[in-house]
Parts: C-alpha cells; sequence; structure tokens
C-alpha cells in the first residue's frame, strides 16, 4: 500500500472475509512497525467503515459513515468478486447486464448509495478487472468522484475453482495513473456460516 504516489510502498498482512450472500466484506491489516498500525476497511450490515488505528487504540484516520463512503465500499466489493466467486450466484442482491462482448456490469444498492462496476472478462471468461469511473477519492480533503480501477491476475485452480492470486488497484488522476495497492493472496478458505 501506499499513500501518495510519490510515497514509499509500505508492506502488510491481511485478512479479508466476504460474504456470499449480501454485499458484506471486512478487510483488517497490520502494517508499520512491528504491525503497530492496523487499517479496517468494511462494509458490514450497510454501514462503512475505513479507520486506521496506531497500537490498537490512537485513531489517525476515521471516516464517518455517509452515503458516499457506502457507495464507494459497494463498489469495492462488487469489484472484488473475483475472490468470492460463489456470490456471484448466491447474492441475490446483485443486479448485472452484458456491455459488450467480453465485459458485464454487475450493481448493487439505491439511491445515493448505488454502486455499479463494469468487469473485464479474460479469453477464459475469467475477470481480469473491474472499473468504476466515479468513486470517491479524498482529494485534499474533499470527496471527489474519480476514475477507478482493479487488475486480476495469476489465476490457478484452489479448491476445484478459479482464483486471481494478484491483484492491485488504481486511481486514474489527471496526472495520471496512481496506483495504491498491490498484493498477492497466500491462503484462500471458504468457511460455512
Amino acid at each position: 500500500m501506499r499513500r501518495t504516489a510519490a510515497a514509499p510502498w509500505d508492506t502488510f498482512k491481511a485478512r479479508q472475509t466476504i460474504a456470499l450472500d449480501r454485499c458484506d466484506f471486512d478487510w483488517t491489516a497490520r502494517t508499520g512497525p512491528m504491525g503497530a498500525v492496523s487499517v479496517q476497511d468494511a462494509l458490514v450490515d450497510g454501514v462503512g467503515h475505513l479507520r486506521v488505528r496506531a497500537l490498537g487504540f490512537i485513531t489517525l484516520v476515521h471516516v464517518e459513515p455517509s452515503a458516499e463512503l457506502i457507495r464507494g465500499e459497494l463498489m469495492r466489493y462488487l469489484a472484488e468478486l473475483a475472490w468470492a466467486p460463489d456470490a456471484i450466484l448466491l447474492n441475490v442482491g446483485l443486479r448485472w447486464r452484458e456491455d459488450g462482448p467480453d465485459r458485464l456490469v454487475v450493481g448493487a444498492g439505491s439511491g445515493e448509495t448505488a454502486a455499479e462496476v463494469t468487469m473485464n472478462l479474460d479469453g477464459e471468461g475469467r475477470i481480469a478487472g473491474g472499473f468504476a469511473p466515479d468513486r470517491g477519492a479524498l482529494v485534499d480533503g474533499v470527496t471527489v468522484p474519480t476514475p477507478w480501477r482493479g487488475v486480476f491476475s495469476d489465476y490457478r485452480l484452489h479448491d476445484g475453482i478459479w482464483l486471481p492470486f494478484s491483484g492491485e488497484v488504481a486511481w486514474e488522476m489527471p496526472q495520471g495513473t496512481f496506483t495504491y495497492w498491490q498484493g498477492q493472496i497466500h491462503t484462500w478458505q471458504r468457511v460455512s456460516a
């Protein structure tokens, strides 16, 4: 992860759970010296959460719940369906439509929290990436609709399903593409409720 295009990359270890029957996820990471900084990025029961803490109790960042945050977290959930392929069939809250021979659009939410992500498919029909033209990016303290994309690679057959074991996420800023997250999956498992 990195905070700005000029910043060095910070290493992290994270754990994420993704619900299969509703638009919920919880990503928790540890970074910094000896993992002293924790980051939670989540959508739980329709509420968005974004918190950064040092030493477990010093709040560095806390984004107040809002429609913009919920919409952004919904976009993240939709974009990461490649890591929860069972949700494609089990989550009845998803809306799908074709957008060309190798693209699908998936949406969720309603009103001011309605979100859509365009999925690009590879030659095997697997999700190669996701794109949203207007995910809210924080620019100088103001949320600005900004093109946002993720890319998946290194697909492997795991537990009988094809999963991408690498990914990266970027903002398309006026000054150029800013890749701010890169990661590799080390373990993946289905967890029954």
